[in-house]
C-alpha cells in the first residue's frame, strides 16, 4: 500500500520541515532504524519512508544515495537548518513528529504501510542443522 505524505503528516501529529510542496508524493513502504548501517544493509526498494531519530547530515545522505520517498524524524527530534537545507537541495521532504518510533511505526502500520523488500543477510542462508548462538 503507498500512502501519501500528508495523509502521514496527519496520522502521526507531523509537520514539514521542508518539501512541503512533495506532500503529495507517496511513499511505498517504510523504514526506522537509528544506525543509518542498518538501512545501507537492508533495505534494497526506492521510494520508501525513513523513520529515524538520527539528525545528522548523514541521514539525508544515506536518503538521497538510496533515492528514498522522505524522512521522518521521531521523538521530537530537529536537524540542524544545514541539514534542512541540504535536504531542501536533494529534493528530500523532512517531516518531524514528536511520537516515539515505535508509535509512528504502529500507526502507520496500522494504516497499511509494510516494510520494504530487504536485501538478503548472512542468517538468511544458514543451513536448518546448523547450532544456534
Amino acid at each position: 500500500m503507498k500512502l501519501k505524505l500528508k495523509v502521514i503528516a496527519e496520522l502521526v501529529d507531523a509537520q514539514f520541515l521542508c518539501g512541503a510542496d512533495s506532500a503529495e508524493r507517496e511513499v511505498t513502504g517504510a523504514s526506522a532504524a537509528d544506525l543509518l548501517s542498518d538501512v545501507l544493509a537492508t533495505v534494497r526498494e526506492e521510494g520508501i519512508l525513513l523513520i529515524t531519530g538520527m539528525v545528522t547530515p548523514q541521514v539525508v545522505r544515506v536518503a538521497e544515495v538510496m533515492n528514498m520517498g522522505a524522512i521522518l524524524f521521531v521523538r521530537g527530534k530537529r536537524p540542524a537548518a544545514s541539514t534542512v537545507a541540504y535536504a531542501t537541495g536533494a529534493g528530500i521532504p523532512l517531516l518531524a513528529t514528536t511520537r516515539s518510533m515505535f508509535e509512528t511505526c504502529g500507526v502507520l502500520y496500522a494504516e497499511g504501510l509494510r516494510s520494504p523488500k530487504r536485501k538478503s543477510l548472512p542468517l538468511d542462508h544458514v543451513p536448518p542443522d546448523t547450532p544456534s548462538l
